[in-house]
């Protein structure tokens, strides 16, 4: 059986980011163990859980290595 992976629900996005923001976004993202993407992820909920729109939370994907078969 072929390894098939489900596809990734995420939308990709290209984004510019001046300098000086990516160096402050990679700061964060490390001082809270995430990637900067995670972070920019993190960044968008809270911004717009302040304006008071509520968007569903991350589905939680498997962590570890898979388990064996048979």
């Amino acid at each position: 059986m072929p390894n098939s992976k489900p596809p990734d629900p995420k939308k990709a996005f290209p984004l510019r980011i001046e300098p000086a923001l990516w160096d402050q976004l990679e700061r964060c993202a490390a001082a809270e163990f995430r990637s900067v993407n995670a972070q920019i992820e993190v960044l968008l909920r809270e911004a717009l859980a302040r304006r008071g729109i509520k968007v569903a939370p991350p589905e939680q994907r498997p962590r570890g290595r898979p388990k064996k078969e048979g």
